[in-house]
């Protein structure tokens, strides 16, 4: 994810998979895989894993949630008795630093877990902050997974892997689904032209909408901490738009929806998974009614798994789940059948076991190919009566 989150998901969806030249996400080149830091903690029989995300700024909901889902992964598999790597059982260790969404800041960050000793990395969380690391931590050949970030180049060496939608295959599959699904053909979209991740799935939006025979009838940009959404609003609101689809984080969406019902304006509204956690940032939930928007993660789900998670989060830490908590906790979960893979803490092994496990995760079950990429589903949630659901079709 981007200035802020970004996911990446080489997506399974029924019926919407549809994967053009804007999906390809790069080759990955091959790069260092020395073994990082092996050694790990100073503490023998541990394994110290690094955590990189924004806990500060505005993008600190999506950082504290990941860094929560993993502390609760940390615990239960200690609890269970650790990991089994070889002839040894290791208890795992999370070391969290605060990157505030920034690359500087990430870079700075980074290089203290290093000294530090972590011998995996669970980071970043936004995809911004993630390239900016991304040839240090080649270089240093350490173990590298982003739960949330979906910027297509953050799995550009052999050393990356993430767990989440890219931007593009976002944007094709919210094409697929608002042009084929909903039957809409005349679409606008509002994004920010100063960020990679609404960028990026904006424009693979609209090519997929034009291939499937569909117009984008207003393609209207905005800046980073807009809060005044009117001009775009109005220009919108003067086409014969039939839907607007709106690839930004929920602090955007809940402006764009509240000064679209201001404005007099209902038409239905689709989105990103940026959009998670837009209920919590809202007065009026009725402007969100209808709205639908990708995530791989829903709290209502009542699969057993999902459902101990909810509960145990809120004991822990009295708030719901959403899917960045969820993207924390399957991360450590990845990382813990690597280690188990490898038979080794050893970075090398680590990098080569990635592409030969398998993981039931509360986000999907999940296996990932040599260019980092997951295999995996996820769900359409759509907002009704102020609770987000699944959507059915």
């Amino acid at each position: 994810m981007k200035k802020f989150m970004k996911k990446a998901f080489c997506l399974s969806l029924v019926g919407v998979m549809a994967v053009g030249a804007l999906t390809a996400c790069g080759t990955k080149n091959s790069g260092s895989t020395g073994e990082g830091n092996t050694n790990g903690s100073a503490d023998s029989g541990k394994f110290l894993i690094g955590g990189l995300g924004p806990l500060t700024g505005e993008a600190a909901s999506y950082g504290i949630s990941v860094k929560q889902g993993a502390e609760i992964a940390v615990e239960e598999i200690n609890k269970a008795g650790g990991v089994k790597v070889g002839d040894e059982t290791l208890q795992l260790e999370l070391k969290f630093a605060d990157d505030e969404a920034s690359g500087e800041v990430a870079m700075s960050a980074y290089n203290s877990l290093m000294d530090s000793g972590i011998q995996a990395l669970l980071g970043t969380v936004t995809s911004g902050a993630g390239l900016a690391i991304a040839d240090k931590t080649n270089e240093d050949g350490i173990l590298q997974i982003t739960p949330s970030g979906s910027a297509a180049d953050l799995t550009q060496y052999s050393n990356a892997f993430r767990l989440c939608f890219t931007d593009p295959l976002q944007g094709e599959t919210m094409a697929e689904y608002a042009v084929k699904t909903l039957g809409y053909k005349k679409i606008a979209v509002i994004y920010n032209n100063a960020d990679e991740y609404s960028t990026g799935v904006k424009e693979a939006f609209t090519a997929k909408v034009k291939e499937l025979g569909g117009e984008v009838v207003a393609e209207e940009a905005f800046v980073t901490n807009a809060v005044d959404f009117t001009t775009q609003l109005t220009t919108i609101k003067g086409t014969d738009a039939e839907i607007i689809f709106v690839p930004a984080y929920y602090q955007d969406a809940a402006y764009i929806t509240t000064q679209a019902a201001e404005l007099g304006i209902t038409l239905p509204f689709i989105g990103s998974d940026g959009w998670d956690g837009v209920l919590a940032n809202i007065v009026d939930p009725a402007a969100l009614e209808g709205a639908v928007f990708l995530s791989p993660f829903l709290a209502t789900d009542e699969n057993p798994a999902v459902q101990s998670f909810v509960t145990t989060y809120n004991e822990k830490y009295k708030a719901t789940p959403d899917q960045f908590a969820a993207d924390g906790y399957d991360t450590v979960y990845v990382i813990k059948a690597a280690l188990e893979k490898a038979g080794s803490t050893k970075s090398e092994d680590l990098i080569k076991a990635m592409t030969e496990i398998e993981v039931k995760g509360l986000t999907g079950d999940v296996t990932f190919t040599e260019d980092g990429e997951p295999n995996k589903g996820a769900k359409f949630v759509e907002i009704k009566n102020g609770e987000y659901i699944a959507k059915t079709n």
